[in-house]
């Protein structure tokens, strides 16, 4: 199919995002001009916006729901970023059910070890970073509301599509809090729930990370260190790449939520079902600055033994 897109003659200076300034590596962005080429993409949809505006730059059936995969877990992370009073230093015990999830649905791992008692902001490294799905798990159990874990789960799915309506992403709709299974989104809507998590100032920490360590306490009474790496290798490998979020299913095949920033111009956008989800993402980032590093990209290698999304 061929690709069909717009282009937006304006530069920005500095992009703010919700009063925020996002704040990206000296290398200059060029306008996109009606003389570049559209790029071709693996992606079966694809889309690319300008952060601040929400201008599109790109779009590749970028209107039609597809599964997410774990994409899902940015609204997972955004409906606990939102909670009012939200307290990121609040302890949750891990539980048992927690991995059981994980065996049964052969769904990524933080590997959380039961009895264990981690934070909040640990456990939305641990969902966002090696895309654990136990982590995911413990997040919904904590933030939705009910007697039964079962009821808890439900409640937060049902915020993760109250909020899908509240930002007016019309075509998404969850069916789980992690995307294993009955989740769906466009390229398009995908983007616009990331404009409006990188307005959190811990979200960007998070999903800018390449490496977490950090402590918690053990179920044994001794403290426990926890290592995870990020997922998403066009961290560390493309210019001005600012993370976000990695996904993979049979069904959704190989996804990809991303965003970059140059000289104070940041873009996001979104690759579902690609052959090629880094090379594509660094093509359509290409084609909103002006410039050519996809030829020389060079995909960051995940250490032995991390997790694959």
């Amino acid at each position: 199919m061929t690709a069909k897109f717009l282009t937006v003659r304006k530069t920005v200076a500095a992009v703010a995002v919700g009063g925020t300034l996002l704040v990206g590596t000296p290398l200059v962005a060029k306008a996109v001009t009606s003389g570049d080429p559209a790029p071709t993409v693996t992606a079966k949809g694809a889309t690319l916006l300008d952060a601040e505006s929400g201008d599109s730059l790109y779009g590749k059936d970028a209107d039609k729901p597809r599964p997410m995969a774990s994409t899902a877990k940015i609204m997972a992370a955004t409906v606990v970023l939102d909670t009012e009073n939200l307290d990121l230093d609040r302890k949750v015990t891990v539980r048992q059910q927690y991995r059981d999830y994980v065996t049964k649905h052969h769904a990524s791992t933080a590997d959380l070890q039961t009895g264990d008692r981690v934070t909040v902001r640990q456990l939305l490294y641990a969902s966002l970073l090696p895309s654990g799905a136990d982590a995911a798990y413990a997040l919904a159990d904590t933030f939705g509301t009910g007697a039964t874990r079962a009821e808890r789960v439900k409640s937060f799915v049902g915020k993760m599509n109250a909020t899908a309506r509240r930002l007016h992403l019309d075509k998404t709709t969850f069916g789980t809090f992690d995307g294993t299974h009955d989740d769906s989104s466009t390229p398009v809507e995908l983007a616009k729930l990331t404009r409006h998590a990188l307005h959190n100032d811990t979200f960007r920490k998070v999903v800018g990370t390449e490496k977490y360590k950090g402590d918690a306490p053990a179920a044994n009474g001794r403290t426990r260190t926890y290592t995870w790496t990020n997922t998403n290798q066009l961290l560390g490998a493309y210019d001005g790449a600012i993370g976000i979020k990695t996904g993979t299913t049979d069904e959704a095949g190989k996804c990809l939520v991303f965003a970059a920033t140059r000289d104070g111009k940041t873009l996001v956008g979104t690759v579902l079902n690609s052959k090629d989800r880094y090379q594509d993402a660094a093509k359509l980032l290409d084609h909103g600055f002006g410039s050519d590093s996809a030829k020389n990209l060079k995909i960051r290698e995940l250490p032995t033994g991390a997790q694959q999304d």
